[in-house]
C-alpha cells in the first residue's frame, strides 16, 4: 500500500514531475523573420569552439552559404529523414494508414508513423466535442473514420515528441490549421497559392474553412465548387484547397477544392514561398542539381535547395536522372530550424491523376518471413534494399542490419550472397515495404496478432496484475489478459501469492481480435493441458465429439458452455448429470471446466447443444481418431459386430474403429440390398468398403457407383466446393411430397424438385424412386446464404459415364453370384451347392410331374429336392402329359426356396445360332426378376440376362412402362459371349416401338374403366386415416372410404378401420361408386351402367359378396335416411382451425361438421380441441339437423343434440353490455346472462372477470322468441357441491317482504331516483330523499357517485304488488351501510317539518355569536392527539410529507375536527409538509375515488340525522339533534376562518391563495387535492400557476413547486415531459439543488440506471462541490457498487482542493460504514488518522461507528490509542469521560477500574497541568 504521506501531502512538499517524460531539446530560430546571414553567423561562432567531428556533422546539414541572404546549403550526403532528427513544429507530409474511432494511425516519410489524435483536428472541432460532452444534446457530432479515411494525404505537424511504455519515442501529430500555416499572414497569402484547412462551419451557401491565419476568413462556395457536393463535407473534415481569390489585404479569401485544379496547382516564386512558410504537399518545378548514390540535390523555386532521398526517387526514372534535368517534385517534409527540405519524385504525389494505395498490391504480407532475398545496394547512412524472391523491393533500416546493442558491420551483411528477413510493416507514403534482418525478430514466433490463432499453447511474462485479471507480455508489443476467471482452474482470492510480475508462464489461446489488437488467454490447467479436440468453430463441433469448455452462465434451465473464439453452447438441465439437479448453481459454478459431449450442432445459426452427462471417457478416443483413421474414400475392410434395423454396425479392421453400414449401401441394386444383409451374419468380414462420410459417424458404402466416384474424385468435399452444373454421384435419402433429397459423399444433401425428377409428369413422389437408389445429379441452384443447393435427376439433363449400364449389370450380377456362394456354403447343403452351379441357358432333361391352368411342374434326378417350374407362358403350344419326358432351358435359379424356372418353349429348346459383335436383334422378354430381366434373341434360340432400368434415374410411373413377359425389345449385341454374365451375350437395349410418353390421365382416359357392382382383385398401395388406395389389376388405382372397410357392426368406438388393411396385402374389392379424374368430384350412383375413371370400392364382405344385391343410394337419400337425434358411427375426418371446426365423415359422400360447442363440454379443452379426436377415429354422434339441398349434416359429440330448459351447455361470450353477457350456444342458440345471474355472491364490476370469445358453462333457464335466458350461478350449475347462496335468485314479487335487506346493482339514476337491478325482471327504485341523508338538488350528483352496475345494500321500504313497483331505501339508517355519497362533498343534511325550522333559527343565531362563543365552541373539539400517517416509508420519500386526516368519535357523534397536523422535525433541510390524502410516491392505480374511500366510517348518530321518520323521536333525542346542528354549524364556521385547515374544493383553496400567494406549501395541497382526485392535468396546470404566481425572491418556495413538478412527470408523466420539466428547471433555479432533487427522486423510485447517468453527469458539472461527490458515493454503495464508489474517491480527491481530502475521505468512511463494507470503512479511517492523528472530531466519529459496527475488544483497542494521542489534556480529558461512560455500559467492573487506572496514570505524568 502507498504511503499516508503521498495519498494526503501535506503542505511544503514539492510536487514530483510526471513518470520521467522526455524534455526534448530542440535549437530554435528566436525571430523566424531574421536574415538568414545572422543566424548563420551565430551558427559560425558556434561552431568555431566545436571539435572536428562536430564541424563534420555540422556540414551534413550544413546551412553555410556565402552570398547575402542565407539560403539553404546543400547537403553533402543524402540520407532517410531518422527518428532522432524529428523536432517538434516540424512539417511533413503523412498518408491516412489507419482510423479509429480516437485516433487517426498516419504514414510519415521513411516509414516513419505518427499518431494524430482526436484533440488535433482543429479548433471547431475540439469546441464541439467539448460542448457534446458537458451538455445532454445529440447533435450529431462526427467520429474521425468519417472526416478521415485510409490512403489520404495530408499536411501535418510534429506536435508531441513522447516516450512510449517501452523507451521508444512515439511522434504525436496534428494537422490544426494554426500549426500547419503557423507561419502565414492574412497579408502573405496569394492567388493560386495551395492550402490545407479544416471545415468550421457548413452554411446554406458553402462552408467557412478555417486555415489558421488570424485576420482571414476563408470560406469555400457552393457556386463556384458545382461539381464536387459540398453537402457532404462536415464540421472538422481536413481539406486542400486552391486560393482562388483573396479580397482587403487577405482578410476575405476564396476556396476551391476542384481535385484535378488542387493538384496540379504549382506553387511559384512570386507566390511569396520561402524557407519559413514552405508547406508541405506543395508541388514545385525543380531542377537536378548533383545526382549521388543514396539519392538527388534540387534547386526549386529558383534558389532554394532540397533533397530526395533513393526511397523517393521515381524508379522508372532512377537511370535517366542527369544534372540540370528539370521535372516537377512534391515537398514531403520540411525542418524550419535546419533549413532541411525534404522532396518526393514519386509519380503518385507528383501526378494529379495518381492516388496513394493504402494497401500494397501482393496482398497482406507483414509479419511473413521470406528467405533467399538478395541485396542490392547499401546506403550508408541509411540503410540496405533488398529485393525478394518474387522481385518486390524492401527497405531494411541501417537500425535492423544490426543486433539490438551491437555494432554495425555493413561490410559482413553485404557479403553474404542470400539473406532471411522478416516484412515489418507498409509505408503507403514511401509505397514499399519495410524489412529486419535482426535475428531477434526473424525468429520471434509471434510479431503481430494476426500470427495468433485460438487454441495455441503460447509462452510469456506476467506483466501486471488487476482486479479483472492478468496481463501477460508474449512479446515487446504483444499482450493479452488472463481473466481473473480464468488464472487458475479454481478461482483464486489472493492471485498475488501465486503469480509474481516477470514471472514466465504457459497460457493457452481463448481467443484473438487482431483489428481491435485483444488476446484472451487461459491458465486453466484442464484447458491448456488438454488432449482432446478443440472446438475453434461451430464446424468442429461435431455431434458426438467430446471437448472441454468452462461455464461462462448458469440458469434455471442449464448452463451455457465456452470454448474457443466465442464458440459456445448450451448443456440443458437434463443434460447436466445422470442424477436429476433441481439447481444447477449450487452443483457448478461460473469457470469451471468440464468436458462435454456435443449433441447437436447447427454452425449456420451458431446454436450448439451439449451434454456433460454423455461425455464419458470411452468417446473420446473415438472422437478424436474419427477424421484421422477413416479418410472419405479410404478403402476399408470391416468386421459385422450387430445387425440393425436398417443397417449393419460394423467394426473397421485392424483398429477396431466404430462405424455403419446402411442396408441401402450395399449395393447400386436396391434389390440385392436386402438379400446382402440376410446374407450377412455377426462375425462375417466385409471387404471392398469406403468411407463416403465421417461427420457425425463415420458411415461406409459398398455401392460400386459411389465407389468410383470417389476414386476419381468427383465428389465435392465441402460445400464451398460445389458450383452451378456440376454433376454428382448420390442416392435418395429422403422422399417428401415436394421433391427427394439427394445425399452425396461427405454429408453433402441438395433437394431435387418434384419438378425436376424426372422428364415425365410425376403426381406421387413416392412412385418415382426408392430410399437409397443410386442417382446422377446435375446441381442447378445454389443458396450460398443458408448453405443449400438444388439438383436435377432429369435424364435428358445428366449424362452417364460410358457402359455405365454394362458395368452396373455386371456388378449386380456378380454380387448376386457371391450371395448364392455364400448361401451355398452357410448351408452346408448339397442341393445349395447344385442350385449355385446351375446358370440362366443352360439344358436340363426333366420328366413332366403335374400340369394345371398356371402351367406346369417337373422332375429331376439331379435336383431330387428342388422345385422345377414353368409358367403358363412357357407350356404355351406344347401338349405335356405326366411322366412325359422333355428338354427345358433354365431361365431363373433361386436358392432360398430352392425352385428353378424353366421354359419348354420349342423356340428356345432349339440349337442355337452363333451371334456376331454389333448385330441388332428383337428380343422378347421372357422372365422378370425385379431389378434384371432374362430376354431371348429371337431367331438365335439364345438368352441372356438384362436390366430393367437402362439408366440409373429411369422412373416408371406406370405398370404399363414397366416390362412384362412377352414383351418386344430391340437389341444390340455388345459383345458375343461376355466372361462375366457366364458366356451370355452382352446386350444394350430399347423399346421396339417408343411410344409417346403417356401421362397418368392419358392412361385413365384409354382405361376401359369400370362398372357398378363389378368384383375386382387389387393390391394395397398406401393406407391413410381415412382411405385406402388400391393399385387394380389394369394398372389403375381404386379408392376405398374409411366406412367401406369393415362391416358397421365391428366398428369399435374408438379404433381405427384403415389400420386393419396392411400396404402390400392383396384385396377383393367392388365397385360402389366412381369420382371424376379431373374433379374429384363424386358422380351420382343412378349409373350403374356408367364407367367411372375412378372407381369408389368397397371391401366389407356382405357387399363383395357376388350373391348379395344392393342398390345405388344417392347422396340426398342418404342424407333423407338420417333422423334427428339419431346416434350414428362417424369417422373424424380433419379439424378446421380457423372455423373451429371438426369435420366428420360418414361415407364416400357425405361430409358432416361439428361445431366446438358441439365437441367438448369442458372449456379447459377449448384450447386444443383438436387432441381429443384423431384421424379415422371412430366415433358416435347424433343428428343435429340435415339439409339435402345444400348437403349439409350437422353433428354433436357431447350427447345432446338440442338446448332444453333445466340444461346445462357450453356457452361461448359474444358481447359484454353493462346489463349482462349476450351468449353463443350450441346447434345455433343465443342467450343472455343477466348481471344478477352471474354467481350466487353479488362482487363489486361484476363484468370485468369475463373477456369476448370465454367458454362459459350456462345453465338454461327459459326461452322467449328464440332467445334463452341463462344463469351461471354455482347453485344451478352444481346444486349438490354448492356453497350457502348469499345474494338469492328473485323470481318473483312473493320472494320479497318490507323490511327486507337485499342487495342489487345500479341499472340507472334518473331525477325519479336510483333504479336497482334485484332479479333479471324485477327492478326495485330508490327516491332522491330515500337515497341519501344528504340534500341534493340535482340527480347528476347522484349519477356521478353511481356509475352502473355500482352494487349496493338496499332496504325494501313498500310493494306495489299490483303494477310490480318495489320502493327502496339506501340510507344508512336502513341499511346500515355508510352513505352513497362521500362526506367530503360537504354537502347539507336533509331536514324536514319542525327540523327545518329549528335549522333556520340555529342560522340566525350562528351569526350573532361573539367571539367567546366561538372560543367555546373551539373548546368543545376535542383534543385528542393527532395519528399522522405517513404514505412510504422514509428511504423512498419524495421530499414532501402526506399526512392523513382521521375523524374521532365523541359521544356517539361524528363531529369534523379542524385539521391541525403538527409538522414532524426531520433531518433533511426544508421539507414540505402536506396535509392531504395524496401520497406523492404512489401509483396513478392505488388512488381510489372518494366514494369508496369514505366507505365503513360512518357511525350511527349520522344515521339517526338522516332518518325520514321524526314522528318517533323523543324529546331528548331532538335535544340532541339540535345541539349537533348548532356544533355543525360553529364547526363550519371556524373551519372557514382557520388557516391551518385544509380545504376541500378548489374554491376554498383559490380563496386562501390570494391571502397567501408565494406559500409553495398552498400551491402543493392545491397540487395534491387534484391527484387524490386522479386529475393529473390540472394538478400541472396548478404547477404552472404557481411558478408565475410566487414572488422571483422566494427560490426555496420556487424550488419546492419544481421538485413537486419533478415528482408529478416521474410518476405520472413520460421520460421527455420529466426532461423538459428538468430543463427548464435548471434555467430558473441553481441548477446543483434542481440536479440533487433529481437524483434522488430516481433513486427513490428504483431508476438506478437514470440516476447513475444523472450522477455522472453532476461530477463534471459540479467537480468543485464536495457534496456531490459524497452524494454520488452514498448512492453508489446503497446499490452495492462498491469497487465504482473507491474509484470514485479517487476521482473526487483529484478534483476537489487537497485541503478538502481528508473531510471527504472521512465522509465515505462513514458512508462505507453505513452501506458498504465496514472493514473497508475502518481501514479508510485508520489510514486517514495516522497521517491527521490530531483530528479529534474524526477519531471521535470513528469512536461511535465502531461502537455500532465493532466487536468490544476493537472499540477498546480504539479507545486505548485514543487515550495516548499527544493533544491537548482538555480533549483527552473528554476521551477518558466517554471511555468510562462505554465501560459503565458494556463493561465489567474490573474493565471500569482498568479505565479509572489508566486515568490516573495519565493524571500523574501530565502533573501540574493535569491537575489544573
Amino acid at each position: 500500500m502507498a504511503s499516508a504521506e503521498e495519498d494526503f501531502p501535506r503542505g511544503g512538499t514539492a510536487k514530483k514531475s510526471t513518470d520521467g517524460k522526455p524534455v526534448v531539446h530542440r535549437d530554435e530560430v528566436d525571430n523566424l523573420f531574421q536574415s538568414n546571414e545572422l543566424a548563420e553567423a551565430k551558427k559560425k561562432r558556434k561552431g568555431v569552439l566545436k571539435d572536428e567531428a562536430k564541424k563534420l556533422k555540422k556540414q551534413k546539414t550544413g546551412k553555410e552559404k556565402s552570398d547575402g541572404l542565407a539560403l539553404n546549403a546543400a547537403a553533402k550526403c543524402v540520407e532517410i529523414l531518422h527518428m532522432k532528427n524529428l523536432k517538434e513544429g516540424m512539417l511533413m507530409l503523412g498518408c491516412v494508414k489507419d482510423v479509429a474511432d480516437f485516433e487517426v494511425t498516419v504514414s510519415l516519410p521513411c516509414g516513419l508513423q505518427g499518431f494524430l489524435n482526436i484533440r488535433n483536428i482543429s479548433d471547431s472541432y475540439t469546441k464541439l466535442l467539448s460542448e457534446q460532452l458537458d451538455s445532454a444534446d445529440t447533435e450529431d457530432i462526427f467520429s474521425l473514420p468519417h472526416l478521415f479515411s485510409p490512403g489520404m494525404v495530408i499536411r501535418c505537424v510534429v506536435a508531441k515528441l513522447d516516450l512510449a511504455k517501452g523507451g521508444s519515442l512515439s511522434i504525436q501529430l496534428s494537422v490544426n490549421p494554426k500549426l500547419v500555416n503557423k507561419a502565414l499572414t492574412s497579408s502573405s497569402v496569394k492567388a493560386g497559392m495551395v492550402l490545407s484547412g479544416c471545415v468550421e462551419s457548413v452554411e446554406d451557401h458553402g462552408c467557412i474553412i478555417d486555415i489558421g491565419i488570424s485576420g482571414s476568413k476563408a470560406f469555400l462556395s457552393k457556386a463556384a465548387d458545382k461539381q464536387n457536393n459540398l453537402d457532404d463535407l462536415k464540421v472538422g473534415q481536413f481539406l486542400t484547397c486552391k486560393v482562388e481569390e483573396v479580397k482587403n489585404e487577405g482578410r476575405v479569401v476564396r476556396l476551391s477544392i476542384n481535385p484535378p485544379t488542387v493538384a496540379q496547382a504549382c506553387a511559384k516564386a512570386e507566390q511569396g514561398w520561402n524557407l519559413t512558410n514552405l508547406l508541405p504537399g506543395l508541388l514545385v518545378k525543380a531542377t537536378i542539381k548533383k545526382v549521388t548514390k543514396h539519392g538527388l540535390i534540387l534547386d526549386f523555386l529558383s534558389s532554394f535547395s532540397g533533397q530526395v532521398d533513393f526511397l523517393h526517387m521515381d524508379p522508372e526514372q532512377a537511370s535517366n536522372y542527369a544534372e540540370g534535368t528539370e521535372l516537377y517534385a512534391c515537398v514531403l517534409y520540411v525542418e524550419q530550424s535546419t533549413r532541411l527540405v525534404g522532396l518526393s519524385l514519386r509519380s503518385y504525389l507528383v501526378q494529379p491523376e495518381q492516388r496513394v494505395t493504402p494497401a500494397p498490391s501482393c496482398g497482406d504480407r507483414i509479419g511473413v518471413v521470406v528467405e533467399n532475398c538478395k541485396m542490392t545496394t547499401v546506403h550508408h547512412m541509411s540503410g540496405a534494399m533488398m529485393e525478394l524472391p518474387d522481385d518486390m523491393l524492401a527497405f531494411v533500416h541501417r537500425n535492423h542490419m544490426k543486433e539490438m546493442n551491437t555494432p554495425a558491420n555493413e561490410n559482413r551483411v553485404l557479403a553474404k550472397p542470400v539473406h532471411t528477413c522478416r516484412i515489418l510493416d507498409f509505408s503507403p507514403i514511401d509505397q514499399i515495404h519495410f524489412a529486419s534482418l535482426r535475428r531477434s525478430v526473424i525468429e520471434r514466433p509471434f510479431y503481430r496478432y494476426h500470427d495468433l490463432k485460438a487454441g495455441q499453447i503460447v509462452e510469456g511474462k506476467v506483466s501486471v496484475l488487476l482486479s479483472h485479471g492478468m496481463v501477460v507480455h508474449l512479446s515487446d508489443h504483444i499482450k493479452g489478459l488472463v481473466p481473473r476467471t480464468h488464472l487458475s482452474d479454481i478461482l483464486l482470492k489472493n492471485p498475488e501469492k501465486k503469480y509474481v510480475e516477470g514471472m514466465k508462464v504457459k497460457c493457452r489461446v481463448l481467443s484473438v481480435d487482431p483489428v481491435a489488437k485483444k488476446l484472451y488467454l487461459t491458465r486453466k490447467k484442464a484447458l491448456v493441458e488438454t488432449s482432446l479436440p478443440l472446438f475453434l468453430t461451430f464446424n468442429d463441433a461435431r455431434p458426438g465429439c467430446i471437448s472441454q469448455g468452462y461455464i461462462v452462465c448458469i440458469k434455471s434451465f442449464g448452463c451455457i458452455i465456452r470454448f474457443y473464439n466465442n464458440v459456445k453452447g448450451l448443456v440443458p438441465i437434463t443434460e447436466l448429470s445422470s442424477e436429476p439437479i433441481i439447481s444447477p448453481e449450487e452443483v457448478f459454478y461460473i469457470g469451471q471446466v468440464l468436458k462435454a459431449k456435443v449433441l447437436k450442432c447447427d454452425p449456420e445459426k451458431e446454436k450448439m447443444v451439449l451434454s456433460f452427462k454423455g461425455a464419458v471417457e470411452g468417446d473420446t478416443e473415438k472422437a478424436a481418431k474419427l477424421q484421422d483413421d477413416c479418410e472419405v474414400g479410404k478403402q476399408l475392410e470391416a468386421k459385422v459386430l450387430k445387425k440393425l434395423v436398417n443397417g449393419l454396425e460394423v467394426s473397421i479392421l485392424p483398429d477396431d474403429i466404430r462405424a455403419i453400414l446402411p442396408t441401402m449401401h450395399l449395393s447400386d441394386h436396391m434389390s440385392n440390398c436386402p438379400l446382402l444383409w440376410e446374407s450377412l451374419q455377426e462375425g462375417d468380414d466385409v471387404s471392398n468398403l469406403v468411407c463416403f462420410s465421417n461427420n457425425k459417424q463415420i458411415s461406409l458404402t459398398k455401392k460400386p457407383t459411389v465407389q468410383w466416384a470417389l476414386e476419381e474424385g468427383l465428389a465435392a468435399k465441402d460445400f464451398s466446393e460445389i458450383t452451378v452444373g456440376m454433376q454428382l454421384i448420390g442416392w435418395v435419402k429422403n422422399i417428401m411430397s415436394y421433391g427427394v433429397f439427394v445425399e452425396f459423399p461427405y454429408g453433402l444433401v441438395g433437394l431435387a424438385p418434384k419438378s425436376a425428377m424426372t422428364d415425365k409428369f410425376v403426381s406421387d413422389t413416392a412412385l418415382a424412386f426408392q430410399l437409397g437408389q443410386t442417382v446422377i445429379a446435375k446441381v442447378t441452384n445454389l443458396d450460398e446464404e443458408k448453405r443449400r443447393f438444388l439438383v436435377t435427376l432429369k435424364i435428358s439433363e445428366v449424362i452417364p459415364r460410358d457402359g455405365d449400364a454394362q458395368t452396373r449389370l455386371i456388378n449386380g450380377l456378380q454380387e448376386r453370384r457371391a450371395l448364392n456362394e455364400v448361401l451355398a456354403t452357410k448351408g452346408n447343403c448339397d442341393l445349395r451347392q447344385q442350385l449355385t452351379a446351375l446358370c440362366v441357358g443352360q439344358m436340363l432333361k426333366l420328366t413332366v410331374d403335374t400340369v394345371n391352368d398356371d402351367g406346369a411342374t417337373f422332375k429331376s434326378h439331379d435336383l431330387v429336392s428342388a422345385t422345377v417350374l414353368a409358367n403358363k407362358y412357357h407350356v404355351t403350344g406344347v401338349s405335356l402329359t405326366e411322366g412325359q419326358k422333355v428338354t427345358a432351358v433354365i431361365l431363373h435359379v433361386d436358392i432360398l426356396s430352392a425352385s428353378v424356372h424353366v421354359s419348354i418353349l420349342p423356340k428356345l429348346v432349339e440349337k442355337k445360332k452363333s451371334l456376331i459383335e454389333g448385330s441388332k436383334h428383337r428380343a422378347t422378354v421372357q422372365y422378370l426378376d425385379k431389378d434384371f430381366a432374362v430376354v431371348s434373341l429371337d431367331n438365335t434360340g439364345k438368352l441372356t440376362v438384362i436390366q430393367t432400368l437402362s439408366h440409373l434415374n429411369e422412373v416408371l410411373l406406370s405398370e404399363s412402362e414397366k416390362l412384362k413377359a412377352g414383351m418386344s425389345l430391340a437389341v444390340e449385341v455388345t459383345e458375343p459371349s461376355c466372361q462375366e454374365l457366364q458366356g451370355l451375350p452382352l446386350v444394350s437395349w430399347q423399346r421396339a416401338a417408343p411410344k409417346r410418353q403417356r401421362t397418368t390421365s392419358d392412361n385413365q382416359q384409354d382405361s376401359k374403366g369400370h362398372c357398378f357392382g363389378e368384383t375386382l382383385e387389387g393390391k394395397v398401395r398406401t393406407v391413410k386415416p381415412v382411405s385406402i388406395q388400391v393399385t387394380l389389376e389394369d394398372g389403375s388405382t381404386g379408392s376405398v372410404h374409411v366406412s367401406e372397410v369393415m362391416e358397421a357392426a365391428s366398428v369399435c368406438l374408438g379404433s381405427f378401420p384403415t389400420s386393419s388393411v396392411k400396404v402390400g396385402s392383396t384385396v377383393t374389392a367392388r365397385v360402389i361408386g366412381g369420382r371424376e379424374a379431373v374433379s374429384n368430384r363424386f358422380l351420382p350412383f343412378s349409373h350403374p351402367k356408367f364407367t367411372y375413371t375412378i372407381p369408389e370400392l368397397t371391401l366389407i364382405p356382405s357387399k363383395v359378396d357376388k350373391s348379395s344385391d344392393f342398390k345405388p343410394v344417392e347422396a340426398k337419400e342418404k342424407l333423407n335416411s338420417y333422423t334427428v337425434g339419431e346416434e350414428i358411427t362417424c369417422f373424424v375426418s380433419k379439424f378446421n382451425p380457423k372455423r373451429k371446426m371438426l369435420e366428420v365423415t360418414t361415407d364416400p359422400r357425405i361430409t358432416g361438421t361439428v361445431e366446438l360447442l358441439a365437441m367438448i363440454t369442458d372449456p379447459k379443452d377449448a384450447s386444443h380441441p383438436e387432441k381429443m379426436y384423431k384421424l379415422g377415429q371412430a366415433i358416435r354422434a347424433k343428428v343435429v339437423e340435415t339439409n339435402s339441398k345444400h348437403r349439409r349434416l350437422g353433428l354433436s359429440l357431447t350427447g345432446i343434440h338440442k338446448l332444453e330448459v333445466g340444461s346445462v351447455a357450453l356457452g361461448m361470450v359474444t358481447l359484454i353490455q353493462p346489463q349482462g353477457l349476450v351468449i353463443k350456444l350450441p346447434f345455433g342458440g343465443k342467450g343472455y346472462v343477466d348481471v344478477t345471474e352471474l354467481a350466487d355472491a353479488y362482487r363489486p364490476n361484476p363484468l370485468d372477470a369475463y373477456s369476448t370469445d370465454q367458454l362459459l358453462r350456462c345453465f338454461l333457464i327459459a326461452c322467449e322468441n328464440d332467445k334463452w335466458q341463462l344463469s351461471l350461478r354455482p347453485s344451478r350449475l352444481n346444486p349438490k357441491q354448492a356453497k350457502l347462496v348469499k345474494d338469492p335468485e328473485v323470481l318473483s314479487l312473493d320472494q320479497l317482504k318490507e323490511g327486507q335487506v337485499i342487495r342489487g346493482y345500479v341499472k340507472s339514476v334518473g331525477e325519479q331516483g336510483v333504479f336497482i337491478r334485484l332479479s333479471q325482471h324485477i327492478t326495485g327504485r330508490a327516491q332522491l330523499q330515500q337515497s341519501t341523508k344528504y340534500f341534493v338538488s340535482n340527480h347528476k350528483v347522484l349519477s356521478e357517485h353511481l356509475p352502473p352496475n355500482t352494487l349496493l345494500t338496499t332496504k325494501i321500504f313498500s310493494i306495489d304488488r299490483e303494477d310490480g313497483f318495489v320502493n327502496l331505501s339506501l340510507l344508512p339508517v336502513d341499511t346500515g351501510k355508510p352513505d352513497i355519497l362521500p362526506e367530503s362533498l360537504r354537502l347539507p343534511l336533509r331536514l324536514i317539518g319542525e327540523e327545518k325550522k329549528k335549522y333556520d333559527d340555529a342560522a340566525k343565531k350562528k351569526r350573532t355569536l361573539s367571539e367567546s362563543d366561538q372560543n367555546q365552541a373551539e373548546s368543545q373539539v376535542p383534543k385528542k392527539k393527532k395519528k399522522t400517517k405517513k404514505a412510504k416509508g422514509d428511504d423512498n420519500d419524495s421530499g414532501v410529507e402526506v399526512y392523513f386526516r382521521e375523524e374521532e368519535d365523541q359521544e356517539g357523534e361524528k363531529v369534523p375536527k379542524p385539521d391541525a397536523a403538527k409538522p414532524v422535525t426531520s433531518a433533511a433541510p426544508s421539507r414540505l409538509q402536506v396535509a392531504a390524502g395524496f401520497s406523492w410516491d404512489v401509483g396513478l392505480n392505488s388512488l381510489k375515488p372518494a366514494s369508496t374511500a369514505q366507505d365503513g366510517d360512518s357511525s350511527d348518530g349520522e344515521d339517526q340525522d338522516g332518518s325520514s321518520k321524526p314522528q318517533k323521536k323523543s324529546r331528548h333525542e331532538l335535544e340532541q339533534e339540535k345541539k349537533a346542528t348548532e356544533k355543525a354549524l360553529v364547526q363550519r364556521e371556524v373551519e372557514l376562518m382557520d388557516p391551518n385547515l385544509r380545504p376541500e374544493d378548489a374554491t376554498a383553496f383559490e380563496r386562501l391563495l390570494l391571502a397567501s400567494p408565494s406559500s409553495s406549501l398552498l400551491w402543493l395541497q392545491y397540487m395534491a387535492h387534484h391527484l387524490q382526485a386522479t386529475q393529473i392535468e390540472q394538478a400541472r396546470a396548478v404547477a404552472e400557476r404557481a411558478l408565475k404566481t410566487i414572488s422571483f425572491r422566494e427560490e426555496q418556495e420556487k424550488l419546492n413547486v419544481w421538485v413537486a413538478l419533478l415528482n408529478l412527470e416521474n410518476m405520472y408523466g413520460t421520460q421527455e415531459t420529466l426532461k423538459k420539466v428538468f430543463e427548464r428547471a435548471l434555467q430558473f433555479c441553481e441548477p446543483m439543488p434542481v440536479y440533487q432533487q433529481l437524483a434522488d427522486i430516481y433513486a427513490k423510485s428504483d431508476k438506478t440506471k437514470e440516476a447513475e447517468g444523472l450522477y455522472k453527469t453532476m461530477v463534471k458539472r459540479f467537480r468543485q462541490n464536495k457534496t456531490v461527490w459524497l452524494s454520488f458515493g452514498s448512492f453508489l454503495l446503497q446499490q452495492g457498487q462498491s469497487d465504482a464508489a473507491a474509484a470514485l474517491l479517487q476521482r473526487a480527491l483529484k478534483s476537489l482542493p487537497s485541503k478538502e481530502s481528508v473531510d471527504v475521505i472521512a465522509k465515505f468512511a462513514q458512508l462505507e460504514f453505513r452501506f458498504g463494507d465496514v472493514e473497508k470503512g475502518r481501514t479508510m479511517l485508520d489510514k486517514v488518522l495516522t497521517s491527521y492523528p490530531k483530528r479529534t472530531d474524526l477519531w471521535s466519529v470513528f469512536i461511535d461507528l465502531m461502537i455500532k459496527h465493532g466487536s468490544q475488544k476493537e472499540v477498546r483497542v480504539l479507545f486505548d490509542r485514543v487515550i495516548h494521542l499527544s493533544v491537548s489534556v482538555k480533549k483527552i480529558k473528554f476521551f477518558f469521560k466517554r471511555y468510562l461512560e462505554y465501560e459503565k455500559k458494556h463493561g465489567t467492573p474490573q474493565s471500569i477500574q482498568a479505565v479509572k487506572e489508566k486515568a490516573m496514570e495519565f493524571v500523574e505524568a501530565k502533573g501540574t497541568e493535569a491537575g489544573n
